[in-house]
């Protein structure tokens, strides 16, 4: 699995930055990593995820308008 994932980004990687003409220039998030979803259970807490994390970006340290 992680060959094909790591396949999967090299390849998407590479067309994003021949489009914008910015070749070596990173695309995927520093230190993600993918997660196989392996039932209900991974499915609720994943869907969970998506939708609580926007309200945490105010409080984020990247977030632009931090003090």
């Amino acid at each position: 699995m992680a060959t094909v994932i790591r396949s999967f980004k090299s390849a998407v990687t590479k067309r994003i930055n021949a489009l914008r003409d910015a070749s070596g220039c990173p695309v995927w998030q520093r230190n993600y990593y993918e997660h196989v979803i392996r039932g209900e259970r991974d499915l609720h807490a994943i869907r969970q995820y998506i939708a609580d994390n926007p309200a945490q970006w105010e409080m984020d340290t990247n977030h632009p308008n931090r003090i």
